[in-house]
C-alpha cells in the first residue's frame, strides 16, 4: 500500500509541474519581450511526462516529468506599424509579434491537470482508509 501512495505522489508533483507551466503560460500570454527587454515573445512551456520505472511494482508504474519543453509554434503578427516593438524591415514590417498561446488550450489543460490531481489525491485517500481498516482487523 505504500507503493501505491508513493505512485500517487509522483503523479502529484508531475501534475503540479504541468499546472505550474499552464499558470506561466497564461500569465505571459501577452508578453512581447524577453527578460532582456528585446522583442522577443514569450514562447509557451509544455510538460513532458514519462513512466518512473524506478516506482515500478505489479504492474503499475510511477511517472514522472521528462523535461519541460519550449515550444516552437510560430508567433502571432497584427499589423500595428506604430507600435514601438513593430517589426522595421522584412517579410512583417509594421507587424507586432505576439505569443502563440490559445487562452481555451491552457484551460482544458489546467482543468484536465486539476482532475488528474484530484483523482491522485482520491487515490492517497483510498490508501490510507484501507491501511487503516487492514490494522483494525489484525488488532
Amino acid at each position: 500500500m505504500i507503493r501505491s501512495i508513493d505512485i500517487s505522489t509522483s503523479a502529484l508533483v508531475a501534475q503540479r509541474t504541468r499546472l505550474n507551466a499552464i499558470s506561466g503560460n497564461i500569465a505571459n500570454m501577452s508578453s512581447l519581450t524577453d527578460e532582456n527587454g528585446e522583442a522577443n515573445p514569450y514562447r509557451a512551456r509544455e510538460v513532458v511526462f514519462q513512466t518512473d520505472d524506478s516506482l515500478t511494482t505489479s504492474g503499475a508504474s510511477g511517472v514522472k516529468v521528462a523535461e519541460i519543453k519550449t515550444s516552437d509554434a510560430d508567433h502571432r503578427y497584427r499589423y500595428q506599424p506604430n507600435h514601438p516593438l513593430a517589426i522595421k524591415e522584412g517579410e512583417w514590417k509594421g507587424y507586432v509579434a505576439y505569443p502563440n498561446i490559445d487562452m481555451t488550450t491552457q484551460m482544458v489543460d489546467a482543468m484536465e491537470t486539476t482532475r488528474a490531481y484530484e483523482a491522485n489525491v482520491g487515490v492517497m485517500e483510498i490508501s490510507k482508509n484501507l491501511s487503516r481498516e487492514t490494522l483494525t482487523i489484525l488488532a
